[in-house]
């Protein structure tokens, strides 16, 4: 959001933590002729935002910090169960990726570009990392079977040999970062546990991808928009508040 921001694309709404002034929401329901909330989006926060840069409106991402030095937002934990976990994902890459193509487009300025193709990158995301965890254990099974006397050594190419140097370089920089962004709001031991669960997220991207793809097509067909609500039971200030009573 931050960069969004600067480099002054659409700022999508993300659901929470979000003002609107009643003008704008008034010139998108004008616009619409039906509201300003698109009932039949799946991701309608992240629309209406979208929505209020197409009307020639402006919005800013702000970040504040509290006199404590905590962050002005609106906490609440993601769902702990794995099937949990993957309905909300497959909701949020179906309404922005495959809804947001069809409904959206693509926008004429070019941080708008950018930044609607990096959020519709969720299925060949899902494509992509299917495909590498697949050839990890191929690269796996054939090392055994080296080990074991079958088969030839892999000889890569140079070009072959920088690709991967530059992809493990990007990989090692991206988990700094996790590790670097979460432990400045919570602690080390969240930021090493934000690392561990790297591989736990891209299996939720994975299935997530495939039920949203699945979903798509059963859309085209006629088949009606299922809205996967996650029930949160718990949420931080509510786990705070009963720590400091006990």
């Amino acid at each position: 959001m931050v960069v969004r921001d600067a480099l002054g694309a659409n700022v999508p709404l993300a659901g929470v933590g979000c003002a609107l002034s009643r003008g704008t929401l008034a010139r998108l329901a004008e616009r619409r002729h039906a509201g300003p909330f698109a009932a039949e989006c799946l991701t309608e926060d992240y629309e209406l935002g979208v929505g209020i840069g197409a009307i020639g409106g402006r919005s800013r991402f702000l970040r504040v910090r509290a006199a404590d030095g905590r962050l002005v937002a609106t906490r609440a934990y993601f769902p702990a169960r794995i099937d949990q976990a993957v309905r909300q994902k497959t909701r949020w890459v179906h309404g922005i990726a495959f809804q947001g193509w069809d409904r959206l487009g693509w926008g004429a300025h070019p941080g708008d570009f950018w930044m609607r193709m990096r959020d519709r990158r969720g299925p060949l995301t899902a494509l992509v990392l299917a495909v590498a965890y697949l050839l990890l254990i191929l690269f796996g099974v054939s090392w055994l079977l080296r080990l074991a006397g079958v088969g030839e050594p892999l000889v890569l190419s140079p070009p072959m040999e920088w690709i991967l140097v530059a992809n493990l370089a990007s990989l090692l920089w991206r988990t700094v970062l996790r590790f670097g962004f979460t432990a400045r709001e919570y602690g080390w031991v969240e930021g090493m546990r934000a690392i561990l669960r790297i591989p736990v997220a891209n299996v939720i991207a994975i299935m997530a991808g495939r039920r949203a793809l699945g979903a798509y097509v059963g859309s085209l067909r006629g088949r009606p928009l299922r809205w996967d609500k996650t029930e949160h039971h718990a949420h931080p200030a509510s786990l705070s508040a009963a720590s400091v009573a006990t």
